[in-house]
């Protein structure tokens, strides 16, 4: 008895703990995405452009990293770190394949603010001069190191704790205008930070409220002490990596390897300062020493950490929102998914373990993002051949860019945020979809020039919040009743065949950035669905009555909508009667809503569209101009299926 009884104990502790085993196990792998692709890493067809878009990226993360460094008030050697270690650990924990982490100009805009008001320029003199053991450098370098350091440990303990409490379901907030007008912003900020460089004069550090316009204030006044051989220098500059820049573009696919410009100027740059002597002659300020090697890691200084969480939570946020508008732009570009989750605990991580490094903080960037598209990278291998490279770098070729001009440097940067600057061209757009995205856009835009991009980004979400909200009373239900006589009508007056075949699903709500996401998943698992057989006609009216499509409530979507045969086109009609209002947002996932279904051979017609969204709908994407898809009622869309029924039987029975 006691023998049966200690067999059934280690029966259920088997059975409590083998469960367990398997759960730590999934989650390990859900948590390491590096485990779901590399395994099955093609190395014939994938090699090649992983390392074509390396080699590129390198060059890019090098020169970025060096002037994102000095955007960030400390060494350019630390901006090498920063382009090493994120883009390591990201490659592990990111799910974006085509994401280039690394340094980024806005973390390193606002990480600047903790570093100069924790260890401003004016006490250099004050500080001992006598070398470090590290490296080499002062001790007023490695005091900034640490407070850079510090900042980007913090905010990635931030992103890791918001990982925790599963908060990157909430970034739907975060509306694409929101992103856009911020990033544009913070682009027209770090561009101001570069104007002392590419003019070529000395300016004292200049930062908080209004900042932006007491930089040009100063450079008018002490016009006079523009440097004529760099202003020239960075014009120069500009106009080759934009002109070459766009010669790759139009002839990327006439030619397999795209010119790497910036590498080039970088090289023809420090050649000619040193065969001329510019920096002594002219009194061009250059990079100077870059130390050869990566030093013993080191914690960050934990007693300045409450000094710098403000810059803290701002690298955190900003950097999330800016990388993960990347990532899902990726994802939907080369037809896979992210988990927003995962990217916090991914940023997280690559913050905190790169702070020991001496790294400033990180996050991906647009520029080095485009750069993978446009050479061909297909995983994140081309991010790791890319640290090869930059190991290289830092331990034989970095003492050569000793005599890269800083107004070169500058040059780069300024070009390098074209992508975000360009993003004015969104205000159109806004404009003839939705005047009050329009409105927030430009909003979002004036408090981030004038305040910062933390600030902006708060002020953009507060207000789509506050709008979105004040809406949504006027907002209308459906009458049933009337869907039911119109269902009734076309029942009794077209062919059962044709009724087989169409699916018809009822928008009963606003389509906003709130529910555009459960709209599109909700229709999906609509269209999806099988069914083991087609219903008979009588129960239509029944099954028509089911598809009201709730997207604000609990979710539940309770279609039982009308299946065609696994291999037969059929079509599907949505009654927009019920949307009594729609954003860029949500006109942005009805019209992917229509190329979805369009490349799984379903028909989507429109019904009962007004004016606006129609016109919205037809500047955003490019539909179908042969087939008519809005219709002014439902029984008219299901009246041009029966009609073109009609017409492919005639035309099959002409072919027989």
């Amino acid at each position: 008895m006691t023998g049966a009884k200690k067999k059934k104990k280690s029966m259920l502790w088997s059975k409590m703990h083998t469960p367990q085993c398997e759960d730590i196990i999934q989650w390990c792998r859900r948590r390491l995405p590096i485990l779901d692709w590399a395994p099955y890493y093609n190395l014939k067809e994938n090699l090649l452009p992983d390392t074509v878009s390396g080699i590129m990226l390198a060059v890019q993360q090098v020169t970025q990293g060096l002037a994102f460094a000095v955007l960030s008030s400390v060494h350019p050697v630390f901006g090498l770190y920063g382009s090493l270690f994120p883009a390591i650990i990201y490659a592990i924990f990111g799910m974006g394949r085509h994401v280039a982490t690394g340094t980024f100009a806005l973390t390193s805009l606002i990480s600047a603010n903790a570093v100069e008001r924790i260890v401003p320029q004016n006490i250099q003199n004050l500080t001992t001069q006598s070398n470090t053991s590290v490296l080499g450098l002062s001790d007023f370098e490695m005091q900034r190191i640490h407070v850079a350091a510090a900042v980007s440990f913090l905010g990635g303990v931030i992103q890791v704790a918001m990982f925790v409490l599963q908060l990157g379901s909430a970034t739907f907030v975060v509306t694409e205008p929101v992103i856009s007008a911020m990033t544009t912003g913070a682009a027209t900020h770090v561009v101001t930070s570069q104007v002392k460089h590419l003019l070529g004069i000395k300016m004292p550090y200049i930062s908080g409220p209004l900042g932006f316009f007491y930089i040009y204030a100063y450079v008018f006044e002490n016009i006079k002490s523009v440097r004529l051989e760099a202003l020239l220098l960075s014009l120069l500059s500009i106009v080759v990596l934009v002109l070459v820049k766009e010669l790759n573009e139009q002839f990327k696919r006439k030619i397999k390897v795209v010119l790497p410009v910036d590498l080039v100027l970088i090289i023809a740059a420090s050649f000619a300062c040193y065969c001329t002597n510019m920096e002594n002659t002219y009194g061009l300020e250059v990079v100077g020493h870059i130390p050869q090697g990566i030093p013993s890691p080191r914690a960050p200084p934990i007693s300045i950490l409450s000094a710098v969480i403000t810059e803290a939570f701002g690298v955190a946020l900003v950097g999330y929102v800016a990388s993960l508008a990347l990532a899902q732009g990726s994802a939907k570009k080369f037809k896979y998914s992210i988990d927003d989750n995962q990217e916090f605990l991914a940023h997280g991580l690559s913050n905190i373990v790169s702070s020991f490094f001496f790294c400033i903080p990180s996050a991906a960037a647009m520029g080095r993002t485009a750069g993978l598209y446009s050479t061909g990278a297909k995983t994140q291998v081309a991010c790791l051949i890319s640290c090869i490279f930059v190991l290289i770098v830092i331990y034989a070729i970095g003492p050569l860019l000793y005599w890269l001009p800083m107004c070169v440097l500058a040059s780069i940067i300024v070009v390098g945020l074209k992508g975000m600057l360009i993003q004015f061209r969104d205000l159109k757009k806004y404009w003839n979809v939705d005047k009050i995205d329009w409105g927030i856009w430009v909003s979002t835009y004036v408090f981030t020039i004038c305040f910062a991009a933390n600030v902006g980004l708060l002020f953009g979400v507060v207000c789509t919040i506050a709008i979105v909200i004040g809406r949504f009373p006027r907002a209308m239900t459906l009458n049933i009743k009337n869907m039911k006589e119109m269902e009734f009508k076309v029942k009794t007056e077209m062919e059962s065949e044709t009724l087989q075949q169409v699916k018809i699903v009822s928008i009963n709500n606003p389509l906003v950035f709130l529910n555009a996401k459960k709209f599109y998943t909700d229709l999906m698992n609509i269209i999806q669905k099988e069914n083991a057989g087609n219903q008979p006609l009588d129960d239509i009216s029944k099954c028509e009555q089911n598809t009201l499509l709730n997207s604000l409530s609990n979710g539940n979507c309770n279609e039982e909508a009308l299946q065609s045969c696994p291999n037969e086109k059929y079509s599907l009609i949505l009654d927009c009667s019920g949307f009594t209002f729609f954003d860029y947002s949500g006109v942005s996932m009805l019209v992917e809503v229509y190329m979805d279904c369009k490349g799984r051979n379903v028909d989507v017609l429109l019904a009962h569209c007004t004016a606006s969204l129609i016109k919205a709908m037809k500047y955003y994407g490019n539909l179908d101009s042969e087939k008519p898809i809005f219709f002014e009622s439902v029984s008219a869309a299901i009246s041009h299926i029966h009609a073109n029924k009609n017409l492919s039987k005639f035309n099959d029975h002409s072919e027989v």
